[in-house]
């Protein structure tokens, strides 16, 4: 007789701020097994305890998105236990402060390793594993947006192109690293913000990897989306941000729980729960 398994959602980098608001919401909300992750252990499993004393029942998962063994870690326990995954929200990220002073070459090199190249390892690794009617939710930022209003027009235009592969893109982020570490990104027509090319870079990813789950999944109907959970107040966007890290798992909770009937939003970029024109 076969063990019918859980469902099961995992939400990266989720120890404090929106990330443990969406672990939070989804406890509530989430008709299966919720895995809190996050770098440290010891922080992850006090940020489960405290949840637990709110009498939610999250589990816990060691997982650093920077390190492709850990990922892989999380893979194999899914496959064993749950036969893939349900919900993926990829919301770990980091951003330098305003006031940082280390130059813009190494605040680009280091924000994309982790932000772009880490969330596309964890969709390379995880996206496989979605199960038939699955949501996955890559937390990215308006930065993005007004990076890429802030892009030449040439660099705009390959942005917003629904041809834009994959290996195109990652050209396309190496450059923007490989130009601000050369002093030369402004007049190559980059931006100035190393965390907006990144989220830019996510939105877009997230758009290509939507259609190809359209072209090569049709009947699993999974459903893929980038969004903005707006400027809250986090560790990493600050204390003078308006909204609450609760305001700000609002979008991505929703996101990860369109119904099973649903067919889109797909493959777009959404704030405040609405499709924002890219």
């Amino acid at each position: 007789m076969s063990t019918i398994r859980s469902r099961v959602a995992v939400v990266s980098g989720s120890n404090k701020g929106i990330g443990l608001e969406v672990v939070r919401a989804l406890c509530r909300q989430f008709d299966g097994d919720v895995f809190l992750t996050a770098r440290d252990q010891g922080r992850g499993e006090q940020a489960v305890q405290k949840l637990q004393q709110e009498q939610l029942k999250p589990l816990f998962h060691q997982l650093d998105i920077d390190d492709p063994l850990s990922i892989r870690k999380l893979r194999e326990f899914m496959l064993k236990n749950y036969g893939g995954i349900d919900v993926l929200v990829n919301n770990a990220g980091i951003a330098f402060k305003v006031a940082d002073t280390a130059p813009f070459g190494v605040q680009a090199e280091v924000t994309m390793k982790t932000n772009f190249f880490s969330t596309r390892e964890m969709c390379t690794e995880l996206l496989p594993i979605v199960k038939p009617l699955g949501r996955v939710v890559n937390v990215s930022s308006q930065s993005g947006t007004g990076a890429l209003k802030n892009c030449s027009s040439e660099l705009q235009e390959k942005f917003r192109s629904s041809t834009i592969t994959e290996e195109e893109l990652v050209k396309l982020m190496m450059k923007f690293v490989e130009d601000a570490k050369n002093g030369v990104h402004a007049e190559q027509g980059w931006p100035s913000s190393a965390y907006g090319v990144t989220k830019l870079g996510v939105t877009v990813l997230s758009m290509i990897y939507a259609r190809r789950l359209s072209k090569e999944r049709p009947a699993d109907k999974i459903l893929l989306n980038a969004c903005c959970p707006g400027w809250v107040k986090t560790d990493m966007a600050g204390p003078n941000a308006p909204g609450t890290a609760e305001e700000g798992a609002v979008t991505p909770v929703y996101l990860a729980l369109l119904a099973a009937g649903a067919e889109a939003p797909h493959g777009e970029f959404v704030y405040n729960k609405i499709v924002q024109e890219w």
